[in-house]
């Protein structure tokens, strides 16, 4: 009996197993999709050598304190790269993953930082230099929604560290500080990424405030603008931090590509790419390489002048708390 091509193709197809494929959603920051679509095909390759099997990694992204609720209302994140640790201090809360995450990766689960910094108009007409000059009359700052935004929270927190280091720790000064920031802002946006087309695309504003990793990226793809990128004297050290998402991983069957994605931002492979997008890498040797490039500053951490992010959600960002009373009436 005569077999057909049509039949022969197909038991071919039952007799060939399907080759091995992993899977991941990355749920991350908003303005962060230029940095995975770099740094994912590397990975990809990189898995591929390590163990023969493909690997696809979807994105999504958004401010990462509604990224977070989004996945405790179920959106399925395998792994979160978020730009603030509370917000994957409310995942271990919700039971999605252990309260010790940090001791998950090295450097508390942050492969790589970055600090609030400044983008300005071409020639930089206002002359801006410092967070002082963010409260002049005739500036007017870009920066997102701090309710809904981790990166324009870590603005928050770094004005108002240079708001009590300017003033001797006087609370009650840096509050006045911060609220004259805040008043001058002509458009809160809810994401990073909302901000920047309102300053580059909109021509609102002076002055962009975001992280100093954006600004570079902003700079390069804006060229003809001519935007400036400014470092101010002082700001905030800003952990970009990592985690599997616990439940998640284990329900899709990911846990284990999950938690080499996250380890392999660590290799210098990974650590190179994100040093050509502008951020600062825990690497030394990398750093090394890369330190002609980023801007002398004076970091501080939230540690040293906050106490930590457990004081930072009861005095600064709790419902009622310092945040909302310099935001009011925004």
């Amino acid at each position: 009996m005569k077999v057909t091509l049509v039949a022969m193709a197909a038991a071919l197809a039952l007799a060939t197993p399907a080759a091995a494929q992993d899977r991941l959603l990355n749920v991350s920051y908003d303005i962060a999709r230029e940095l995975f679509e770099a740094l994912n095909p590397a990975l990809a390759e990189h898995w591929q050598a390590e163990t023969g099997r493909s690997i696809t990694i979807d994105q999504s992204h958004g401010g990462s304190s509604r990224q977070a609720r989004a996945i405790l209302e179920g959106l399925p994140a395998d792994v979160v790269t978020f730009n603030q640790e509370t917000d994957i201090d409310v995942l271990a809360e919700g039971g999605l993953l252990s309260a010790d995450w940090r001791e998950a990766f090295p450097n508390g689960a942050s492969p790589y930082y970055s600090l609030p910094a400044f983008l300005v108009r071409q020639g930089n007409p206002k002359e801006i230099e410092d967070w002082d000059d963010l409260a002049r009359d005739d500036v007017a700052p870009i920066f997102p929604n701090p309710k809904t935004s981790g990166n324009a929270r870590y603005t928050y927190l770094a004005a108002y560290a240079y708001g009590l280091a300017q003033n001797d720790g006087d609370q009650q000064a840096a509050q006045d500080f911060v609220r004259s920031i805040f008043d001058s802002v002509p458009v809160f946006d809810t994401g990073g990424r909302a901000a920047t087309q309102t300053f580059a695309e909109r021509g609102m504003g002076d002055v962009l405030v975001t992280f100093e990793a954006e600004t570079g990226q902003i700079a390069a793809e804006y060229e003809a603008q001519g935007f400036e990128r400014v470092t101010p004297s002082m700001s905030l050290f800003a952990a970009f931090p990592v985690a599997v998402v616990t439940e998640n991983a284990e329900a899709n069957g990911s846990t284990e590509a999950a938690t080499a994605y996250l380890q392999w931002l660590y290799s210098p492979d990974a650590q190179r790419i994100l040093a050509d997008n502008h951020y600062r890498v825990t690497d030394e040797a990398v750093a090394a390489e890369y330190a002609d490039r980023q801007a002398a500053v004076d970091l501080v951490t939230v540690d040293d002048v906050f106490g930590g992010w457990d004081a930072v959600r009861e005095e600064h960002l709790a419902d009622g708390a310092i945040l909302d009373q310099v935001f009011v009436n925004r």
